[in-house]
């Protein structure tokens, strides 16, 4: 999981919530200490704490007095909602700049993309190959 060109404490951060998203860590259950994300990762509590810091300060995690860290009710609506608009803007943004540029209108964008969830991509390269 440690990708060294990025800061820890955001790793942490997103494979809880990665976690949160794919149902792994569920709301309203207890998420994992820093103390056990640092013996995990082998990192500095500190570094933990901040990632854990950064979601309690989003909504993600609430903290229960001296029970610890859990997941809020709502987390996983608020985690997909935001990657719905950053996947949005990082791949449907450009891909309907590039469909205009290509004339295609959005049933042709539709079909295209019907084809290809049905066919896979491997289908279109191998028909491509052999025109």
């Amino acid at each position: 999981m440690i990708d060294e060109g990025r800061p820890l404490f955001l790793q942490i951060a997103e494979t809880i919530e990665a976690s949160i998203v794919d149902g792994t860590l569920v709301e309203e259950t207890q998420a994992p200490s820093t103390n056990e994300l640092a013996a995990f990762y082998r990192i500095n509590p500190a570094t933990a704490a901040k990632g854990v810091a950064m979601l309690t300060d989003k909504g993600v995690l609430v903290k229960r007095r001296g029970i610890g860290m859990f997941v809020a009710a709502g987390a996983r609506e608020l985690l997909v909602r935001e990657r719905r608009a950053a996947f949005a803007e990082r791949y449907i943004d450009p891909l309907l700049a590039e469909a205009r540029t290509l004339g295609l209108d959005p049933d042709d964008l539709a079909a295209l993309l019907r084809t290809r969830a049905t066919e896979g991509p491997q289908t279109a390269r191998t028909e491509r190959n052999h025109a």
